[in-house]
């Protein structure tokens, strides 16, 4: 029985020492330098768009759809609020004649202080900023919803809000300029310029 047993050691001894000089003998042909921050680098996209900045407010909110809108508004908020009229609150409040109150207006509901300490009323940029990033827009907001990034979908939702009871006149879309009245106002900036250093020179 001691033979069996001293073999059977000795084969579980040998396996050891392999095992330690093939780990060895590894770590020395598959050896890579230890990097100096460690993990692998997560990108995040910007909540606030990137650097080309997409149509201006007054452009999106010309094509948007009340009818869509509601839809989105349901998919999206429904959850939290109501929309009708004199409809009760949820977790938030009511949205009957949001547009154009104030932040923290809607009565009988308990905001946090982030918006009742902010002031103003809910413009169209206002809510545009609200819904594009709440915790942007009101630091230390309760509302836990990350955003709609989406221009389209929150172009429609805002054309719904205002037609429940606010009808705020939309705002005007920004006219484009033209890059070659851009060009041409430079270059006569830069002709300016040098006439004025001539004289001055």
């Amino acid at each position: 029985m001691d033979d069996r047993f001293n073999t059977a050691a000795g084969w579980v001894l040998f396996a050891g020492i392999i095992a330690l000089g093939l780990s060895s003998i590894s770590a020395k042909v598959f050896h890579t330098e230890r990097p100096e921050t460690l993990g692998y680098p997560i990108e995040v996209a910007d909540a606030g768009g990137g650097e080309e900045a997409g149509p201006d407010l007054g452009t999106l909110l010309a094509s948007a759809d009340v009818a869509a809108g509601a839809t989105a508004a349901a998919a999206r908020c429904g959850t939290c609020h109501t929309f009708e009229s004199g409809g009760a609150n949820g977790q938030g409040p009511n949205l009957w004649s949001t547009m154009g109150a104030n932040l923290a207006g809607h009565a009988g509901f308990g905001y946090s202080s982030a918006l009742t300490e902010k002031g103003g009323t809910w413009t169209w940029d206002a809510m545009n900023d609200w819904i594009l990033n709440p915790k942007r827009f009101a630091p230390g907001t309760s509302m836990g919803f990350a955003g709609l990034k989406n221009d389209t979908d929150r172009a429609n939702i805002l054309v719904y809000l205002n037609s429940l009871g606010s009808n705020l006149p939309l705002p005007e879309p920004q006219a484009a300029e033209e890059p070659a009245v851009e060009e041409a106002a430079a270059e006569a900036d830069a002709e300016g310029a040098a006439e004025v250093e001539e004289v001055t020179g």
